[in-house]
């Protein structure tokens, strides 16, 4: 029977995709659809045909392995945007693989970065909110940081909350609106921050203005070192993961409603137990527990038999909630009848 300490060793899967996407990049042609194809095809349908892992075990918060291989994700990060980027520059990626190569790196970014920097974000130290805030960085994201922690955690299933998508509404239109909402409240939160603490100097000072600033110095150096396709390229990347995010606030909380003044609960959030979302998305489907609370290391979150069960993991949905017709007729009669 797999036990606690080895079971740490089956997150080092959440590696596995910058591999694909690392080798695409360098290899060109075909192969730049390596990661694309293992994440969405090979991964969604394995999902769908494996037993999940519902085993609550016994663990300690301060295990070395997981908090090593969140750290492993910066430089494989690195590495996957940096293949990137100079891959097309140097014409190791060119023509039509240049949109392989942003779809292949894109899907990396929001199922690698963006989700290890949730888990950075929500630590306590203000080095591992560093690295969240940088792998945010990496992946184009501005408002991830401020919205997620000050308004999802507090309003998730209430319309307050702009990443809880409502019942009928189509992955698209969420899309839209869950985005452009958070990241107009982001702007609007720091504001009243700054007000509040008598900040002056609000470029510096203010997170969004000054992600706005950073990137806007680092694209301008990507187009002067590396040209306009690999800074159109790198954009293109960028909506790619930022849309794998808000496909996961999507899935998450679909159709799922709280009263604003009832505490968090685990019915609040759609859990899987699924082999791929639990260890290549590093426990990032035991959600309910995630909101029950918030500050667990991935490692240590449990599963609810009360909480909503989605059919299969984040992989294996993608597809269906990509059609709305499809998702509608296979999640709304599985929404709890209290929602």
């Amino acid at each position: 029977m797999l036990g606690a300490k080895s079971r740490n060793y089956l997150y080092l899967f959440s590696l596995s995709p910058a591999l694909f996407c690392i080798y695409g990049n360098l290899t060109g042609s075909y192969f730049t659809l390596a990661n694309t194809i293992y994440s969405l095809v090979f991964l969604g349908t394995i999902e769908w045909i494996t037993k999940p892992i519902q085993s609550n075990l016994a663990t300690q918060a301060n295990d070395s392995i997981p908090k090593l291989i969140l750290f492993l994700h910066i430089p494989f990060q690195l590495a996957s945007t940096a293949s990137f980027i100079v891959g097309i520059s140097n014409g190791t990626i060119e023509g039509i693989w240049i949109l392989f190569a942003a779809l292949s790196t894109g899907v990396n970014s929001g199922s690698s970065a963006i989700v290890v920097s949730h888990e950075f974000i929500h630590r306590k130290s203000q080095l591992d909110q560093f690295w969240g805030k940088f792998l945010l960085f990496t992946a184009g994201n501005m408002y991830f940081f401020i919205d997620h922690l000050r308004v999802h955690h507090k309003w998730v299933g209430t319309a307050k909350d702009h990443a809880t998508a409502r019942f009928g509404e189509n992955l698209y239109a969420f899309f839209l609106r869950s985005s452009l909402g958070q990241f107009l409240g982001a702007i609007t939160l720091e504001n009243e921050r700054l007000k509040k603490e008598n900040k002056k100097n609000i470029l510096l000072n203010h997170y969004v203005y000054r992600q706005l600033i950073l990137h806007a110095v680092f694209d301008t150096t990507v187009f002067f070192t590396f040209g306009g396709i690999a800074l159109a390229a790198w954009f293109l990347h960028c909506i790619i993961a930022n849309f794998l995010l808000e496909y996961v606030n999507y899935v998450q909380h679909y159709g799922l409603n709280r009263a604003e003044n009832t505490r968090v609960k685990e019915e609040h959030s759609w859990d899987s137990d699924s082999f791929v979302s639990r260890f290549v998305l590093v426990d990032l489907s035991r959600h309910a527990d995630h909101h029950y609370y918030a500050s667990k290391p991935y490692h240590t979150l449990i599963n609810y038999e009360n909480s909503p069960k989605m059919p299969s993991g984040y992989a294996g949905l993608f597809f269906i909630a990509a059609v709305p017709p499809l998702w509608f007729s296979l999640i709304n009669k599985r929404i709890p009848k209290t929602s």
